[in-house]
C-alpha cells in the first residue's frame, strides 16, 4: 500500500510560521506531482498549492500566495510546504496528496490526485 504520511503541523500564534512535510513510504514521489489541500472545520476541501515531478513549476491558491512556499527534495523523497504570515484563516488538517497530472493537481481537482495522506492539523491561534 502506498502511503504519505504529513507532519509538521501544531499551534501557532498569529503572523507565526510552520513548515509542513509530506513524506513517501514504498514509492518514489519523484514521478508524481504533489499537491497541498486543506479543510477546516464545517467547510469543503480547499486546494492550497502544487508542485511539478521536478519542481520547476509551482502554483498557490490566492489565499495564501506570497505566504506559503512549496518546494521539493526528491533525494530525501519528501515535498514541503513553508507557511508563513500565518493567519487563523489558515488552521485546517493540512493533506498531501500525489498524482501523475501535475496539470489536474495545479487545477486544485482534488478527485484526480491517487494518493492522500491522513493529513495533519495546523491551528492559529493566540
Amino acid at each position: 500500500q502506498l502511503q504519505l504520511v504529513e507532519s509538521g503541523g501544531g499551534l501557532v500564534r498569529p503572523g507565526g510560521s510552520l513548515r509542513l512535510s509530506c513524506a513517501a513510504s514504498r514509492f518514489t514521489l519523484g514521478g508524481y506531482a504533489i499537491g497541498w489541500f486543506r479543510q477546516a472545520p464545517g467547510k469543503e476541501r480547499e486546494w492550497v498549492s502544487c508542485i511539478s515531478t521536478s519542481g520547476v513549476s509551482t502554483n498557490y491558491a490566492d489565499s495564501v500566495k506570497g505566504r506559503f512556499t512549496i518546494s521539493r527534495d526528491n533525494a530525501r523523497n519528501t515535498v514541503y510546504l513553508e507557511m508563513n504570515s500565518l493567519k487563523p484563516e489558515d488552521t485546517a488538517v493540512y493533506y498531501c496528496a500525489a498524482t501523475r497530472s501535475y496539470y489536474y493537481c495545479s487545477g486544485g481537482v482534488h478527485t484526480a490526485m491517487d494518493y492522500w495522506g491522513k493529513g495533519t492539523l495546523v491551528t492559529v491561534s493566540s
